[in-house]
């Protein structure tokens, strides 16, 4: 009999234990499309009658979600494509528990409203004392947009026209700003720009002056540009600076990124920053500085639009005022220790017959931070046609190829999935 006349009804399929649980975890709907998609590869041919529950199975996503948790192999510690930082334990804890109800608007001693994220907002004051208070929205970009917006709609924004700048998938910083109906008033040239040439802009229709720090590249050679100290001395207006990658204070490994501490001391206004970056938290955009002024964008009506939602604000209390990050830890791992756990990789693959070999090779931030620091560090090179299949395999293993070969960097792999990540390479090369 044609094997394609005996597809197993679908109430049976279903009634697999493996199914049942996995309707349970991920509803019934996706689990009833696997199996039915399963039982057309039977009408077609590709499959036995009695391989369609396993079939079923292994089509179904690892998580309810639907984003696969991947390893990130790359050498790149903040990978924009891998969702920037990866959430410390205690951050994914936070989560967790917030996932229900909780306290987030509410007092519970008076039963009354409360401030919204108020314990998030805490935590940013006490890392940040320089800051009279702290809001919060939903990225660095928002940030940036409501700071335009209730400060300098329909006025001027004067920048530095070397601090105009691209971010990432094409979105441009002067366009991000007139859309929120401000006009920029562009001051000096793309390498040098003087105090004159702000003091020249300013007039009755300024809203603030803003400095972007250009995270994503660097321009050497003869320039010249003005600090905020010297802006905030010299002009009466608002001074906003965008420092991009999120630093709350100076850290040693990164001289050249700017941090929310120093830029107010230095005299900024205001501070906007970013909380999936450096800071190794959740997407979220961070202002900090004068307490007036937060409290005018926090009661403008597009704050609204741009607020985070209470898992946001759980997983960044819990970076601000929790241990070390996942990112803080990856960009200070040595060298010595990540040689010696890709070695070890390395001699259990050649030990199944399987060759590849270790290599030194630089690492980097990424994220748009800090484009010229590398970080000494050691991959794994295997043969290139290992890429697709191991981003493909389970967990998925991404890399990085270069001239040829697939490297992968144990530097933002925790090392207890050293063991996963063998495993993915064993798949892979017994396929």
């Amino acid at each position: 009999m044609d094997p394609r006349r005996q597809v197993p009804r679908t109430d049976v399929v279903l009634a697999d234990p493996r199914l049942v649980a996995a309707a349970g975890r991920l509803g019934r709907a996706p689990v009833k499309a696997a199996v039915a998609a399963a039982q057309q590869r039977v009408r077609d041919g590709e499959l036995a009658p009695a391989e369609v529950a396993d079939a079923a199975v292994a089509a179904l996503p690892g998580t309810p979600g639907g984003l696969r948790p991947v390893l990130n192999a790359t050498g790149v510690v903040l990978h924009t494509n891998l969702g920037r930082a990866a959430l410390s334990a205690a951050a994914r804890e936070a989560v967790a528990a917030a996932a229900g109800h909780t306290d987030v608007e509410l007092d519970l001693h008076t039963g009354r409203r409360a401030r919204r994220g108020r314990t998030a907002l805490a935590a940013l004051r006490a890392a940040v004392p320089d800051a009279g208070d702290a809001h919060v929205v939903n990225n660095g970009a928002a940030a940036l947009v409501l700071a335009a917006t209730a400060l300098a709609a329909r006025k001027e924004i004067v920048v530095s026209r070397g601090e105009l700048v691209e971010i990432g998938d094409g979105f441009r910083l002067p366009d991000l700003l007139v859309s929120t109906g401000a006009r920029l008033r562009e001051v000096g040239t793309t390498n040098r720009t003087s105090i004159q040439d702000y003091k020249d802009a300013i007039n009755q229709d300024t809203g603030f002056v803003l400095k972007v720090h250009p995270s994503n590249f660097v321009v050497r050679g003869f320039t010249s540009a003005v600090g905020v100290e010297e802006l905030k001395a010299q002009l009466e207006h608002p001074v906003v600076v965008d420092i991009g990658s999120g630093l709350l204070a100076p850290d040693p490994l990164l001289p050249d990124e700017p941090d929310a501490a120093t830029t107010l001391r230095a005299g900024a206004d205001l501070v906007i920053a970013s909380g999936d970056k450096l800071l190794g938290g959740p997407q979220a955009g961070l202002l900090l500085g004068d307490a007036v002024l937060v409290e005018r964008l926090r009661r403008h009506p597009l704050a609204r639009a741009l607020r985070v939602d209470k898992l946001t604000l759980a997983a960044l209390q819990a970076t601000v005022a929790g241990p070390e990050t996942p990112t803080w830890q990856a960009l200070r791992t040595d060298p010595d220790e990540l040689r010696a756990r890709t070695e070890l990789v390395r001699a259990r693959l050649c030990a199944a017959g399987i060759d590849g070999t270790l290599v030194a090779s630089p690492a980097v931030v990424g994220g748009g931070g800090a484009p010229e620091v590398t970080l000494p560090s050691w991959s794994l090179s295997l043969p290139e046609a290992y890429a697709m299949k191991l981003r493909l395999g389970t967990p998925p293993v991404v890399g990085r190829v270069e001239r040829g070969r697939l490297l992968l960097d144990l530097r933002c792999v925790p090392a207890a999935a050293d063991c996963d990540l063998l495993a993915a390479v064993l798949s892979v090369a017994g396929g």
